[in-house]
């Protein structure tokens, strides 16, 4: 009877251990031959760069039309942006350039551009804390424009403005909070602006502060700049940027404004419906009023439809 269990135990316990081991192999069977899930990029780049080209074009005209206005009018504008981010360990270089150009024609008014400026920015920045989110930061902004600029009083033009003239130049050192890819706050105490007017009829006239027959001008003061850039259903793009500049040396309560707002809706593969909204206040800019000698909020407004193309993002890694 006992060896009839044992080898009844025996039988069991062998029987139980080629079980397990066929069920092992069967796992690793189908571990090794079930479709992999592809997960989301987690890789960690060192170079991300990209941008978006936008051009919209509108026409109307008008024949014995009762209610009035322009037989023939036609507007183009352009918008162009060119992004180059850098990240390594404690390390991160942001570098972006954008781009407007804006032209309008009716019968009434003639031909006039109605937007044209060209804005690079450059942050280098230094992690501070675990977190990620402090950095200590560097930037470097540059923003002029490329063509003759005209104010317009009665449909009578006066040259105000041209390459170079004014152009602005921002240095800083500061602090960059950033908890996330999408936002940034930069604050700066001590930020160096220089305010150059190539142009001599400009300078002889000592427009945009810069003293009468100088070429430039330059300001310390306080400066923060506020930064935001986001995709919504992957159709729709907002980009904001806000700068605030405190001339310590010359009335310090007045602060110079400088906001810009984009925000761009694709209808279609390479269509889409845009609207930008710019806002400018410096103090030192006196063209307005009824003796053009006053500051003044100019306010920028755009609206509409064209060819869009998205450069594509390219992430490229750099062995250590």
């Amino acid at each position: 009877m006992k060896l009839l269990f044992k080898a009844i135990l025996v039988s069991f316990l062998s029987i139980s251990s080629l079980s397990a081991q066929d069920l092992v192999v069967s796992k690793l069977r189908t571990e090794t031959s079930r479709q992999i899930k592809k997960e989301a990029d987690t890789s960690r780049w060192n170079w991300k760069s990209g941008g978006v080209f936008n051009a919209n074009m509108a026409q109307g005209s008008l024949s014995n039309w009762a209610a009035g206005g322009d037989n023939f009018s036609m507007t183009l504008a352009g918008y162009f942006n060119y992004f180059s981010y850098f990240k390594k360990d404690r390390h991160f270089w942001d570098n972006n350039v954008d781009i407007n150009l804006g032209y309008v024609q009716t019968t009434s008014a003639g031909s006039r551009k109605n937007d044209d400026r060209f804005d690079f920015l450059s942050k280098y920045g230094y992690k501070m804390d675990t977190s990620g989110k402090w950095f200590i930061s560097a930037l470097f902004n540059f923003r002029s424009q490329f063509f003759d600029g005209y104010t317009y009083s009665n449909n009578i033009g006066t040259f105000s403005s041209t390459i170079l003239s004014p152009a602005y130049i921002i240095v800083s050192a500061g602090l960059d909070y950033k908890p996330n890819y999408k936002f940034s706050v930069f604050l700066s105490p001590l930020t160096s602006r220089t305010t150059v007017v190539m142009n001599q009829f400009l300078s002889q006239k000592g427009a945009y502060g810069v003293p009468k027959g100088s070429k430039s001008v330059s300001e310390v003061g306080a400066f923060a700049t506020l930064n935001y850039n986001n995709t919504f259903s992957k159709n729709i793009t907002y980009k904001a940027r806000l700068d605030l500049f405190s001339n310590y040396q010359n009335n310090p309560g007045n602060v110079d404004l400088f906001m810009t707002n984009q925000l761009t809706m694709k209808v279609a593969k390479n269509l889409s419906a845009s609207y930008s909204l710019d806002m400018i206040y410096d103090d030192d800019v006196r063209l307005f009023g009824p003796n053009k000698t006053s500051p003044g909020l100019q306010l920028k407004s755009l609206i509409g439809l064209g060819y869009i193309k998205s450069l594509n993002v390219k992430k490229r890694l750099i062995a250590r």
